[in-house]
């Protein structure tokens, strides 16, 4: 069983399901209305633990209701929470997201507690991270908790994984020396590298790019096409499984947490572990919500 430290952002998502979407000026009458737990680093945590890794988490809620609801929830899926620290002068971040007809979303994010913990609270957490095979950030949290978990990631010899979302133009230096593999989707790689991937080609030159920063491995994944590897000369397009997508939020997380249980520290496994996400990631999209629509291992292993 593989062990990840989830360093990370907690939301509360407020999900409205329209026909289409909104343009500027205009009103338009949502279809439904629900409330359900998210955030992209709780997202990869419950997508992790779902898929059978031992997951643990460091980040931060606000001492509001919601921030009690998304603890619970987290322990539900067994994370070890010690790590999520209760700031009591700001609310738990949220989220609020549309999802037209076509199954496409439109997010907006108030980070709250998500910005009120930094490099002491990850240091206090050390035993988190120096306990994993795999440490895992993503760009919804501040950058220095993520370089301060990266760097006692490395002291300890644990892999280290970067989704760079949000998209960063100017991702730190310092960062990208301490990251093993970043995963970012079409869209992120465009704003890293100016590369605008729509073909197996466009990946190629994309991750070149992001090899040149240092990074050895590089996922990139192009929506329903599937996801790139490159790694040590080798590269491939692993195919999606065709669904009917009804709700893509959460999809490129429930991918990167479902990935992150069954890779080898040495990434020699990693086509396997992209097909077995790409599972995963399939019966997230045509499920409504975020962390409600995130599979389990039994059913992402019954995926043909």
């Amino acid at each position: 069983m593989n062990k990840v430290a989830v360093i990370g952002s907690i939301n509360l998502d407020t999900n409205l399901r329209v026909k289409v979407m909104a343009k500027p000026g205009e009103t338009i009458h949502a279809k439904e209305h629900y409330s359900a737990a998210g955030g992209k680093g709780a997202n990869q945590a419950v997508a992790a633990a779902r898929s059978g890794c031992k997951t643990s988490f460091i980040g931060a809620v606000g001492n509001d209701a919601p921030g009690e609801q998304m603890l619970d929830l987290l322990k539900q899926d067994g994370i070890d929470t010690s790590g999520i620290q209760v700031v009591k002068e700001e609310s738990t971040g949220q989220a609020f997201i549309s999802v037209d007809d076509a199954g496409q979303n439109s997010i907006i994010i108030y980070a709250g507690a998500n910005a009120a913990f930094g490099s002491a609270e990850v240091t206090q957490n050390r035993a988190l991270i120096t306990n994993s095979d795999f440490v895992l950030a993503q760009f919804e949290t501040p950058v220095e908790a993520t370089i301060k978990g990266f760097e006692l990631a490395r002291q300890a010899g644990a892999k280290t994984i970067l989704n760079p979302a949000p998209a960063m133009t100017q991702i730190p230096v310092e960062l990208l020396e301490l990251t093993d593999m970043i995963t970012p989707n079409e869209t992120e790689v465009e704003t890293i590298t100016g590369v605008h991937v729509t073909t197996e080609a466009d990946a190629r030159k994309a991750a070149a790019k992001l090899h040149a920063l240092g990074i050895a491995a590089v996922v990139i994944t192009i929506g329903s096409k599937g996801a790139f590897y490159d790694i040590n000369g080798q590269s491939a397009l692993v195919p999606a499984f065709k669904v009917k997508a009804v709700d893509t939020t959460a999809a490129g997380d429930t991918f990167i947490g479902a990935m992150v249980s069954v890779l080898k520290p040495d990434f020699s496994n990693l086509a396997a572990a992209i097909k077995f996400a790409n599972k995963a990631s399939s019966l997230t999209v045509s499920r409504y919500g975020a962390q409600p629509a995130i599979p389990y291992q039994a059913e992402i292993e019954q995926v043909k």
